[in-house]
This record gives C-alpha cells, sequence and structure tokens, in this order.
C-alpha cells in the first residue's frame, strides 16, 4: 500500500458506511422494482445530494 492509499483509507470507510446506510434507506421506502433500483443508483452518489443540500441551506 502506498502513502496516497494509507491517507484515504477513512474517506473511504466514511464514504462506505453512508453508501451502506443510503442504500439501507432508499430501499426500505421503494414502492416497486425500479423504485429500488433508482435507489441503488441513488446510493451510489449520495455525496452529491449531500452537497447540494448544504449549499442550498448554505444560500450559496
Amino acid at each position: 500500500m502506498n502513502q496516497r492509499q494509507a491517507s484515504t483509507g477513512p474517506a473511504n470507510a466514511i464514504y462506505g458506511l453512508g453508501f451502506i446506510g443510503a442504500l439501507i434507506y432508499y430501499l426500505s421506502t421503494a414502492t416497486g422494482f425500479w423504485m429500488g433500483v433508482l435507489g441503488v443508483l441513488k446510493a451510489i452518489v449520495w455525496p452529491a445530494f449531500l452537497v447540494y443540500e448544504a449549499l442550498v441551506q448554505l444560500g450559496a
């Protein structure tokens, strides 16, 4: 493992836990198969939703 990989470990862990949490949330609220598929896709890109909402709240 090189230095760059070692320094991104905590960020990868946070993203992984966030992915699992988002996946559970979106799948539990899905009303059908295709909504579940959409939930999986949303869980993959959850940081984009987080940053967008943070910027909206900050008024940026």
